[in-house]
């Protein structure tokens, strides 16, 4: 999406992201998708849930038996967590966006230390995970290159802007 332009409400080829967009909002912008509670529906079918923070320890892991104090010694806050029905995979989405240097630089590095435990934490449930952030242009740069080669070398995703929603693997309206 252009800086200022037109066409995040309007694609459907996946969810484009300004700043600190609400995950659920995002998806609100493509037809066809609704949200009830945490719920994501696609043309009325359950398709996936959405747990941002710690809804994803109070509301998906609990439920489920994941006593993540036993599991990890520290709890993670992802940003944004989908839990995708259809293959049982959870992607945990982290929006980095920056304009200029900072503490984020670093905070990428963390991607595979962070994948190891959300993997610990699924392990009991045989969920899969993936790790994914959505970068600002900012990263883009060359002084960035090492960084983007070892998020992706370590297992982990990124996209500029935008996340796929056929990397998702959800349903992509016509």
């Amino acid at each position: 999406m252009i800086k200022g332009g037109r066409g995040g409400g309007r694609t459907i080829t996946g969810l484009h992201f300004e700043k600190r967009s609400d995950l659920a909002a995002v998806f609100l912008t493509i037809p066809g998708y609704s949200i009830t509670g945490n719920d994501l529906f696609f043309r009325g079918k359950k398709v996936a849930s959405l747990y941002p923070k710690n809804k994803l320890y109070k509301q998906f892991l609990e439920p489920r038996g994941v006593d993540s104090k036993k599991i990890l010694s520290k709890k993670l806050l992802p940003d944004n967590a989908v839990y995708v029905y259809a293959h049982k995979t959870l992607f945990i989405v982290e929006l980095k966006f920056q304009e200029t240097p900072g503490s984020v630089d670093e905070k990428l590095q963390t991607c595979d230390f962070k994948n190891k435990q959300y993997h610990k934490l699924l392990k009991k449930i045989g969920a899969d995970v993936k790790y994914i952030y959505v970068l600002s242009d900012w990263f883009k740069k060359d002084e960035y290159k090492d960084v983007r080669e070892y998020i992706e070398n370590v297992g982990c995703k990124y996209f500029f802007n935008i996340l796929p929603i056929e990397f998702l693997g959800l349903p992509k309206p016509q």
